[in-house]
């Protein structure tokens, strides 16, 4: 068992008494229809309660009905919303979680003749497009329509069984936000002005929802610790506002970050674990009710010494969550290896931009928990995986998890394939924690590792496997192009292990993910890059999410970044390129080749028809990220 005493310690908020301090917030995961409750929505929802959460959030729940959802949220605007709420919140009690309705009331109404409009405390957009439409100002009357949203919304949420409701006023996500914050809150009437008229309609709508579910209704609030926004609120306006919470009947402060619409990064794998629990920690300091804290506390170690430290009272765990469904069970059990551990690489919230249900690179799974359920085989059979990457490591795990006898090989003397290559450049080392996890798994579950051994026709022909699943990977494309074999030339995957140095000039062919991560590691090194791309767009393969920060890190470090350029000639001096019809040299002592990667399908094709079954995944059937490494590992080691 673990050591985790104040993590696992129960707590009340309110009179409602929780497990453990983890809390599950609410997040936009895409797996709603219509603003109704699905058997995905369920199904995802259902093994995170399995898992050991104490407190599950659910939202953006609109409570009053404004038109076509945001995909996949759900609503809580009238009564036809209450059978199947029901439904879920029975559901997360039978797998032994309470579950709270996060209610929002978003920036839109629908007008007489049935159109959506913008709608807000001011004309003040936080879209930066320039052709962004602007808000409307709120009329007072509607306002109280919506204050008495709230209230109805809550009345909804306790019938359904909701243990309690949370008000959303976080992250430029709605209405209460918007007039919370000075940056879009320009009136001059009583919801404007000063930081306690800015919070009007936040209390209000509390009063609201006290009248209709009751005043012993437990009560939370998610608010902004700070927005991070031009003349937006700070942490000193919060900690006004908090006291304030309290008095009206808030029974927990739930404090997350800025707005996701801030010039900051919050949840990027650069950004320093627990690095805005300060925030939290703040609010604190002037209430005497239950604060809740989070982002980037992918450790339950880490979590349990910020509560031992008193710097909160419950910790909010959201994509780790995502990653593994039983990171609370685990933890309670001393399991730490056996965590699957998020790498922060914003995919899942790449989903929420994008409109799309939740992916997640290291659990295919997430989101369609039913679809990939994993079952124990009807027959036992020797599987041998050829290669010790992320996607062989993953079909070795699943296939050893079924029961099978599973064998891997790689050529290499350590597991990791590719990520052991991924982690080097800056700011990727929550990479090396799934090498970590997955190498355990192979231990943990049996799996026979053999390493630094060339598999070979012959090799596999002795062994007599039932089934082959080749993952060996993907190796750089070298281009076609007159004085690619000089000696000034390398590929970023020789520059990033250190097997070839380069000069004090640098150019970068190809400025996808791993030709920026490439001239980032050289920029640092104090070496003069620039990075030529033959598209439009640098890191067009970097979700969107995570590009800016890249871009913003690398315009830092003096990186020269130049579109449109396709490389015609590589020299001793540089780089020749073409672009919008004209010729450009580029002088450079040293080129990197970061043009992509290309199937490793040699093995694959030589075993082809002389195996019982061959299947390849991963690079070796299509180069792409861990995500793609992932989900072809789990496809095919979960039919095996």
């Amino acid at each position: 068992m673990s050591q985790l005493r104040k993590l696992f310690e129960p707590i009340k908020i309110g009179e409602m008494e929780l497990k453990n301090r983890i809390v599950m917030p609410a997040m936009v995961l895409g797996l709603g229809a219509d603003g109704m409750v699905t058997d995905r929505f369920k199904d995802f929802y259902a093994e995170r309660a399995r898992g050991g959460v104490g407190l599950i959030v659910i939202g953006l729940a609109p409570p009053l009905y404004t038109g076509p959802f945001p995909p996949g949220t759900i609503g809580v605007y009238s009564d036809e919303c209450i059978p199947g709420l029901r439904e879920f919140a029975d559901l997360m009690h039978e797998c032994g979680a309470k579950v709270a309705m996060q209610i929002s009331a978003l920036g839109v109404l629908i007008k007489d003749d049935g159109s959506i409009e913008l709608v807000g405390p001011s004309d003040v957009n936080v879209d930066r497009r320039p052709d962004a439409p602007k808000p409307r100002p709120l009329t007072i009357d509607e306002i109280k329509q919506i204050v008495e949203a709230y209230g109805d919304g809550a009345r909804r949420a306790r019938e359904a069984g909701f243990d309690t409701i949370e008000l959303n006023a976080i992250a430029g996500t709605g209405l209460i936000s918007y007039f919370l914050s000075a940056h879009t809150n320009k009136r001059t009437d009583g919801y404007g002005g000063d930081i306690e008229n800015r919070a009007r309609l936040l209390l209000e709508c509390v009063e609201s929802v006290k009248q209709k579910a009751g005043k012993d209704y437990p009560l939370l609030c998610r608010v902004s610790g700070a927005d991070f926004m031009e003349g937006g609120n700070t942490l000193e306006d919060t900690k006004i506002v908090a006291p304030m919470m309290e008095r009206v009947g808030i029974h927990a402060i739930n404090v997350s970050t800025g707005w996701h619409e801030a010039p900051v990064a919050f949840i990027q794998m650069a950004v320093p674990r627990a690095n805005w629990i300060y925030l939290a920690e703040g609010v604190k300091q002037v209430v005497n009710i239950p604060i809740i804290g989070g982002t980037r506390i992918p450790d339950p170690r880490l979590a349990e010494q910020i509560l031992a430290e008193g710097r909160v009272d419950m910790v909010y765990i959201a994509r780790p969550l995502i990653a593994d469904p039983e990171w609370p069970n685990k933890a309670q059990e001393g399991r730490f290896d056996e965590i699957r551990p998020c790498i922060a690489c914003s995919l899942c919230f790449d989903g929420l931009t994008e409109g799309r249900g939740v992916r997640c690179s290291v659990n295919a799974r997430a989101g369609r928990e039913a679809e990939y359920s994993i079952e124990p085989a009807k027959q036992r059979k020797k599987v041998f995986v050829i290669g010790g990457g992320p996607a062989g490591m993953e079909a070795a795990r699943v296939a050893a998890l079924r029961g099978h006898e599973v064998i891997l090989a790689d050529n290499r003397d350590q597991l990791g394939g590719q990520l052991q290559v991924a982690v080097l450049p800056p700011h990727k080392e929550e990479l090396g924690n799934l090498t970590s996890y997955l190498a355990g798994q192979m231990e943990k579950l049996g799996v026979k590792v053999r390493l630094g051994e060339e598999v070979t026709v012959k090799t596999v022909e002795e062994l007599k496997p039932d089934a082959v699943i080749v993952a060996s990977g993907a190796v750089p494309i070298v281009p076609d192009i007159p004085g690619v074999d000089g000696k000034n030339v390398a590929t970023a995957i020789d520059v990033l292990t250190g097997r070839r140095a380069v000069g004090e000039r640098v150019a970068i062919v190809g400025g996808g993910l791993v030709g920026c991560d490439t001239a980032e590691l050289l920029a640092e090194k104090g070496k003069k890059v620039i990075i030529l791309e033959m598209l439009e767009r640098i890191g067009a393969d970097i979700g969107r999410t995570t590009r800016w920060v890249t871009m913003g890190r690398l315009r830092n470090l003096g990186v020269r970044m130049e579109r449109n350029a396709k490389v015609e000639e590589i020299t001793d001096k540089g780089v020749r390129v073409s672009r919008d019809g004209g010729s450009e040299f580029f002088e450079a002592d040293s080129v990197v080749l970061a043009v992509g990667m290309e199937s490793n399908r040699r093995l694959a094709q030589e075993l082809e028809g002389k195996v019982a079954a061959l299947h390849v995944i991963g690079d070796s059937a299509q180069p792409g990220k861990i995500t793609e490494a992932s989900e072809s590992a789990l496809q095919v080691a979960r039919e095996v």
